[in-house]
């Protein structure tokens, strides 16, 4: 009853406002099933024209889009010509095995990233030995299909042969190791994505601190239209044993912080992604049970399914 509570709020939420982006999960999961790692496409409504917010899975994500009648066309033509850049998070090969096994059939294409990240790309995947470097830069030879754009945290960038545009954060994932999330923008609507996190308060750090300022003003006038957030762990993982992510009890712990840059009540049926769930046991229903008992912020939280699209 509960999760149709849930379902009936967010369409509610979603049918009072006016569709901006398309969002269509490739790959949800944090570990474990190769087929469906952290992966999602948005465009603008309707324009089919994407940039992949992390490469875990790729071509089993836009198979399963396709069946479930979100996307149209064949997965090589997808691939080719409607994914038209990668932002990447981190490194982590959960982030990124899909565009690096896709790579040989891939047409050319942006990497969007923060400069450390790009640099793991370079020396451990895009390289001599493990695979071989499809890049603009490294080792030689360089095959040129992927050209890397490099950023500092808080950087603004267009989306090249999109509409859209990017502002990149710096977020920790495990001191002192660098994650980072996007700030995609529409006109004047925006989406957040956030790559692998820790709490500020774990990860001794300021970075959702920096970050839930940045975006306060965006909820208060009604412009922010959603936000993708992992929650890895249930409420009862040790947090010495977190790794830099979260659980159910930090991510409310964490968007209380940002209610408090916010005027009242402006996250009240917010619509909340949660992402990067570790399907080990029963620990997705457990973690989803946390969720929905504890949302005393009243969120409009939603579970993606791999390949079906939400539109924001």
């Amino acid at each position: 009853m509960k999760y149709i509570i849930f379902t009936l709020t967010l369409l509610f939420s979603l049918l009072c406002h006016s569709q901006t982006f398309d969002l269509i999960p490739l790959g949800i999961y944090g570990g474990l099933d190769e087929d469906n790692l952290s992966a999602y496409i948005i465009s603008e409504k309707d324009k089919n024209e994407f940039l992949c917010l992390d490469a875990g899975t790729i071509r089993t994500g836009i198979k399963k889009a396709i069946e479930k009648q979100s996307l149209a066309g064949s997965p090589d033509s997808l691939l080719k010509n409607n994914i038209k850049g990668y932002f990447i998070s981190h490194g982590h090969l959960d982030h990124v095995s899909g565009m690096i096994i896709n790579s040989p059939d891939d047409s050319p294409k942006n990497i969007y990233a923060l400069s450390p990240v790009i640099e793991i790309l370079k020396k451990y995947y895009f390289t001599e030995g493990p695979w071989i470097n499809f890049a603009n830069e490294g080792n030689f030879p360089q095959l040129n299909k992927y050209y890397y754009r490099s950023f500092n945290a808080f950087d603004t960038f267009a989306i090249d042969n999109t509409q859209l545009t990017g502002q990149i954060f710096e977020l920790s994932h495990g001191t002192p190791y660098k994650s980072s999330a996007l700030l995609v923008k529409s006109e004047n609507q925006y989406i957040l994505y956030l790559g692998d996190t820790g709490a500020d308060r774990i990860e001794k750090s300021t970075q959702l601190k920096l970050l839930w300022k940045t975006i306060a003003p965006l909820i208060n006038q009604g412009s922010l239209k959603a936000i993708l957030i992992e929650v890895s762990f249930p409420n009862s993982q040790p947090e010495n044993l977190l790794f830099g992510h979260l659980t159910p009890a930090l991510l409310y712990e964490e968007l209380t912080h940002l209610s408090s840059y916010c005027k009242s009540g402006k996250l009240k049926n917010l619509p909340v992604i949660i992402t990067h769930l570790k399907p080990s046991g029963t620990a997705i229903e457990t973690i989803k049970k946390e969720l929905i008992t504890h949302n005393v912020l009243e969120v409009s939280l939603i579970f993606p399914e791999q390949g079906k699209k939400i539109s924001l």
